[in-house]
């Protein structure tokens, strides 16, 4: 699991990176939304760099560990969904979901057959359940984080078709859509699994760079190139 085109980058290598755009005079912005520090030029964008989620950044540009550091995710798709708890960058707790919301012939999702085709046949009813069920307890497990951990970030990973089903469950979750709380993971799951959980924290907590194509040049003297990680095109999370 890695975040597309991106290099890893380690904790002691992110302070001379920002030393160096310093010295360059590049212009550092932080997208808060995405926790990314971007570098700009007068051409554009040099770089971005995803910063690990457990340090937060600064006004003088300085990355610190936060002391406490509680997070919750989720990752949800058409039939599975995966919960999980981390503390620092240790996952400490995980849950895996499955409904029967897939229709066999055509493999496609209830949700996305309702648009369409309606919800009279029985096996469409039965579906229709399964899929309020499954919100329910994936939420039902997020409010059990909410309530038994102080957790201050959550991360997502929810094609936008699924989340009025999520939002508006019966069982809410313990953060709305606009949460200054709530980012977006980013990195795709192929499954719901613990073996996927345990990736995801190997990538939240490092730093990874992307580096705009034709300014690669730029960070030469660092010695800090490209990965070839071709993007994965699965559904996103």
């Amino acid at each position: 699991m890695k975040i597309p085109n991106t290099q890893t980058v380690q904790i002691d290598q992110i302070k001379p990176l920002i030393d160096f755009s310093k010295k360059m005079n590049w212009l550092l912005e932080y997208d808060s939304d995405k926790h990314q520090l971007i570098a700009n030029s007068q051409g554009g964008w040099l770089f971005k760099l995803f910063l690990p989620w457990n340090y937060q950044i600064n006004s003088d540009w300085e990355l610190i560990k936060l002391p406490d550091f509680h997070l919750g995710v989720v990752a949800i798709r058409s039939g599975q969904a995966v919960c999980a708890y981390f503390h620092q960058d240790e996952l400490l707790d995980h849950k895996v979901f499955r409904a029967y919301m897939v229709r066999k012939k055509q493999g496609k999702s209830q949700i996305k057959y309702l648009n369409t085709k309606g919800k009279s046949r029985a096996g469409s009813r039965i579906r229709l359940e399964e899929t309020e069920r499954f919100f329910e307890e994936i939420n039902g497990r997020l409010q059990y984080y909410h309530s038994t951990y102080p957790i201050e970030r959550w991360g997502i990973a929810c094609s936008k078709t699924l989340w009025p089903y999520f939002f508006q469950s019966e069982i809410s979750p313990p953060f709305d859509q606009q949460s200054s709380s709530l980012w977006q993971l980013p990195v795709h799951f192929n499954q719901a699994s613990f073996e996927e959980i345990k990736a995801l924290g190997k990538v939240l907590f490092q730093g990874h760079l992307l580096l705009a194509e034709e300014k690669e040049n730029a960070l030469a003297n660092l010695k800090l190139t490209k990965s070839q990680d071709d993007e994965n095109t699965d559904e996103d999370w």
